[in-house]
């Protein structure tokens, strides 16, 4: 019984180890320079900057966003202007929810 568990442990890893694999080399294809992220985004999407914040690091996250197509790219640029692209989307709509007062419940 112990040996089975210790092959399937081991088959796990190893799966897990192939498909991490992929997911590392697409993250690396979806970086560039702040300026040609900014532009392919505009260029191919007509998406502008919607929002930023700063994340640990000091790494700049940025929201980019078409009204006109709904197509929506998070992006991330390190503290060396490498930007990479971290989800994209459909359907984005601009929100301004206020937020309850503090003595209701949400």
């Amino acid at each position: 019984m112990k040996r089975t568990f210790a092959s399937m442990a081991l088959l796990a890893a190893g799966v897990a180890v192939f498909l991490a694999g992929p997911a590392r080399a697409e993250q690396v294809n979806a970086c560039a320079p702040r300026d040609q992220v900014v532009e392919k985004l505009a260029r191919t999407y007509g998406e502008t900057r919607q929002s930023i914040g700063l994340g640990s690091n000091n790494a700049v996250m940025e929201v980019f966003a078409s009204d006109t197509t709904g197509t929506w790219t998070i992006t991330v640029t390190t503290t060396a202007g490498m930007t990479c692209l971290v989800a994209s989307g459909q359907a984005f709509e601009a929100l301004a929810e206020a937020l309850s007062a503090p003595d209701q419940d949400a």
